[in-house]
């Protein structure tokens, strides 16, 4: 890990760039990513087919509310089985949400984003955004065949487009990219990762 205290940007104020507000906090949070994701969102944004946007739903989380996120699913979990110690509680519960020392989201680095329509509609992508695997029946995994082919190929433009922008995936979530953070730096096999957590908001 080597932070190379690059800023975050509000996307806001970025005009080739759509916000979905289903996440939106009283202060912003959201809307927020470091400089250089903001400006490959951009990137990715001009390798999509005409009429086609990126629409942003989530970007930068606050590690205050990343802890809450995983304190609330670690305590569904203890509650529907209070048979599991407390390690095996943990790694279930991170399954679905990161722990708050790893979390991607809360570098700046990480983006949640599905694909719309000029006029802002929706485009089919298999699953909502934040689906559970067990809720989807695996339907989230980037790569699932269990989809619509219409959905297929949404997934195949969205993948293309922040590929080429120098983003990597999270296999088991169609609408999670990163590039900088651990994961990011993991995948792409990186020296090291550039952006760490944040308080920066």
């Amino acid at each position: 890990m080597r932070e190379c205290g690059e800023p975050l940007l509000d996307l806001r104020t970025v005009e080739a760039l759509q916000l979905d507000l289903r996440l939106a906090d009283p202060a912003g949070a959201f809307a927020h990513v470091r400089v250089s994701v903001a400006d490959r969102l951009v990137a990715a944004q001009t390798r999509l087919p005409r009429g086609l946007r990126l629409l942003i739903v989530e970007g930068y989380r606050p590690p205050a509310l990343q802890r809450r996120y995983f304190a609330d699913a670690l305590a569904r979990h203890r509650a529907a089985h209070p048979e599991w110690d407390e390690g095996r509680a943990r790694i279930e519960t991170s399954r679905y949400v990161a722990p708050p020392e790893v979390a991607p989201h809360t570098t700046g680095g990480a983006v949640d984003l599905t694909l719309c329509t000029a006029d802002g509609v929706e485009l089919p992508m298999g699953t909502s955004v934040n689906a559970t695997p067990p809720e989807s029946d695996e339907a989230c995994y980037t790569a699932s065949a269990d989809i619509s082919p219409e959905a297929r190929e949404n997934r195949r433009l969205l993948s293309a487009a922040m590929t080429s922008a120098g983003f990597v995936n999270y296999p088991t979530e169609w609408w999670h990219w990163s590039y900088g953070d651990r994961y990011w730096a993991f995948s792409a096999g990186a020296h090291h990762a550039t952006y760490a957590t944040t308080d920066a908001l």
